[in-house]
């Protein structure tokens, strides 16, 4: 049985998963994919049984309703857990994240938590205006200056966790829903001195489909950093 798990939400995203997955599978062989829809209503969680019943590497896990991108990789997480996977690799399912990007994720085994990151050398993005560029660089900085970590690319969501530090990390008490997620994630796996690498990834923006960002994503983290960042600097003060 592969040792790694790549957990794939989906929201609304028929017009985008079988080309990922397909994508997936051509670039990695050795690897079982878990799809986390919440309950899509354009039948994504139909196209994703469609595709399992093809491919013994393809599951799939139904939640009720959409609640946000946090706790579907919770979810992931325990499904993984229970069957013993060694990496789980969180990777979207509308394209961005390049699957030929991924082998060099992997590679990384010496490292508890390997980041697909866009804002160090050799990574870039394609198709973003500069005024999302500068939101996400702003965002980005602003997290690293209220947590005090030097990882550049903290909001990303390409990236490969070793098992037995997920399991470590308390994860009954994470807060986020959103986006922010990610940052939460990568903070309590520094503080639990987690070794965190980045390795730089293309970061290809959606074609199809509608972007799951909006105003209240956004404002979650930025309340979320803010007050991590002040519990951080109140307690060395």
């Amino acid at each position: 049985m592969p040792k790694t798990l790549v957990i794939m939400p989906t929201y609304n995203e028929r017009l985008n998963l079988e080309h990922s997955v397909e994508e997936l599978f051509k670039h990695n062989k050795s690897l079982h994919l878990l799809i986390v829809d919440d309950n899509s209503p354009d039948e994504t969680g139909e196209l994703a049984e469609n595709l399992a019943s093809k491919n013994d590497s393809i599951f799939v896990l139904h939640r009720e309703e959409k609640n946000g991108l946090g706790p579907a990789y919770l979810a992931g997480f325990e499904w993984a857990f229970a069957r013993d996977y060694e990496f789980i690799v969180e990777m979207d399912a509308d394209g961005s994240h390049r699957a030929a990007d991924l082998p060099a994720l992997l590679e990384r085994q010496d490292a508890d938590l390997v980041i697909g990151s866009r804002w160090i050398k050799g990574g870039a993005v394609l198709n973003w205006p500069l005024s999302r560029k500068l939101i996400s660089k702003g965002g980005n900085l602003y997290t690293r200056l209220m947590l005090g970590t030097s990882v550049k690319d903290m909001t990303a969501g390409f990236r490969v966790y070793r098992r037995d530090l997920l399991q470590k990390l308390e994860l009954g008490e994470v807060a986020s829903h959103g986006y922010s997620f990610q940052v939460e994630m990568a903070w309590r796996s520094i503080q639990a001195k987690a070794k965190v690498v980045e390795v730089p990834i293309t970061f290809v923006e959606r074609e199809l489909g509608v972007s799951k960002m909006n105003s209240a994503i956004v404002l979650e983290a930025l309340w979320l950093v803010t007050k991590w960042g002040i519990a951080r600097i109140l307690k060395f003060s």
